[in-house]
C-alpha cells in the first residue's frame, strides 16, 4: 500500500494546524499513565518543541494512543516535530515498562484543520474529551495521565523532564554502574501551551472561561451518554491498575479524513489543492527515476532522497 503524501497547507496566519494521532501496537497499554511516564512524555515534547518551535495547542494521552493540537510553518517542521517524539517517546516506553518490540502501531496520523473557530474550538473540544467520553473519568480534570484541561484551564503550561540518554551512555561506558544516577543526567522541561490561531487576540482570562465552559460541556455529555447506555466509570485507580503489556479490548477502526472543516467549500478547496499536489508530486518522481535529475518537485514535498522543498526554494513563475 503506498505511503499517503503529507500536505500541511498554511492558513492566513502564515502557519498550517494540525491535528495529530499516534497509536500504540496492537492497542497495547504502553501509554499507561504513571507520574514518570507522564513527566518523560511531556519532557520529550517540551524539547522536541524546543527544537523545531512548533506550537502545541493541546494534548492528550490515554493508555493505548495519544493526541496533539500543533501549529508549524511547514510540513518539515511537523514531520521533525513527530520524528523526534515518536522515536524517543518510544526509546523511553521500551525502557519503563520492559518492552523490546516497537510501540507504534503505524506513522503518525496528521489531519489539517482548515477554518476558524467553527472547527478549531470542536478540534479541541475533542482533545480535551480524552479519558472523559470513553467512560474511564468523569471529568478531564480528573484524568490521570497527560491531558492538557487542567493547564489550559488555569493558563499554565506543562512541566516534564528531559534524560540525556547520550551522557548516560557515555558516563556507563567511564564509570562502574553505582556511580551513574539517573537523576544527574535529567533536564527539567516546560511544554509550553500556546492558544488556538482563532483565539489570539482573546485576553488569557476570557481563554480561560473558554476552556472551563467546554470543560463542563464534556462533562455533561459524557454524564448524559453513560446515563443513556447505562454504564458506569471505569474509574482512575482501574486505570492505574492496568497493565502495560494489556490490550484494548476495542480498537477504533475508523478511516481518518484527509481534513477537518465544517465548511463545504474549505473542504472541496483543500481536496482539489491534495489532488493536484499528489499528481505534481508523482509526475515529478516519475522524471526523477527516468534519469531527469532537473526535475522540480512540488514546494512542501518531501522527494524521494532528496531534501525538503521549501516554499521560498522555487522562484515565482513570470
Amino acid at each position: 500500500m503506498p505511503h499517503k503524501l503529507r500536505f500541511a497547507p498554511t492558513g492566513p496566519n502564515g502557519t498550517a494546524l494540525v491535528e495529530i494521532s499516534h497509536r500504540c501496537l496492537g492497542g497495547r497499554r504502553l501509554l499507561r499513565p504513571s507520574k514518570r511516564l507522564n513527566a518523560i512524555v511531556i519532557g520529550v515534547l517540551a524539547m522536541a518543541q524546543r527544537k523545531y518551535g512548533v506550537r502545541v495547542h493541546a494534548c492528550s494521552y490515554l493508555s493505548n494512543h495519544g493526541h496533539l493540537l500543533i501549529s508549524a510553518r511547514n510540513q518539515k517542521e511537523i514531520s521533525s516535530f513527530m520524528e523526534f517524539v515518536g522515536s524517543n517517546v518510544a526509546r523511553e516506553v521500551g525502557l519503563l515498562h520492559d518492552w523490546p518490540a516497537r510501540l507504534w502501531a503505524r506513522p503518525y496520523s496528521g489531519i489539517s484543520v482548515n477554518g476558524d473557530e467553527e472547527i478549531q474550538i470542536p478540534r479541541l473540544k475533542y482533545l480535551l474529551s480524552q479519558g472523559t467520553k470513553e467512560g474511564l473519568v468523569d471529568s478531564p480534570m480528573k484524568w490521570p495521565g497527560i491531558n492538557a484541561a487542567k493547564a489550559l484551564a488555569n493558563g499554565n503550561n506543562l512541566h516534564g523532564v528531559w534524560v540525556d540518554r547520550t551522557a548516560v551512555h557515555k558516563a556507563r561506558r567511564k564509570l562502574p554502574p553505582e556511580k551513574v544516577h539517573l537523576v544527574d543526567f535529567e533536564e527539567a522541561m516546560t511544554l509550553e501551551l500556546s492558544p488556538l490561531p482563532c483565539w489570539t487576540n482573546l485576553a488569557p482570562e476570557k481563554r480561560q472561561e473558554e476552556i472551563l465552559a467546554l470543560i463542563k460541556e464534556i462533562e455533561r455529555e459524557a454524564a448524559a451518554s453513560r446515563r443513556k447506555e447505562r454504564t458506569r466509570l471505569l474509574g482512575r485507580r482501574a486505570v492505574l491498575r492496568q497493565h502495560p503489556h494489556s490490550r484494548s479490548k476495542e480498537l477504533e477502526a475508523s478511516p481518518a479524513p484527509k481534513v477537518h472543516t465544517v465548511s463545504q467549500e474549505l473542504r472541496r478547496c483543500f481536496m482539489e489543492a491534495y489532488r493536484l499536489f499528489t499528481e505534481a508530486f508523482r509526475i515529478a518522481a516519475e522524471r526523477l527515476r527516468s534519469g531527469d535529475l532537473t526535475v522540480e518537485f512540488p514546494l512542501g514535498s518531501f522527494p524521494p532522497g532528496l531534501p525538503f522543498v521549501e516554499i521560498d526554494q522555487y522562484r515565482e513563475p513570470g
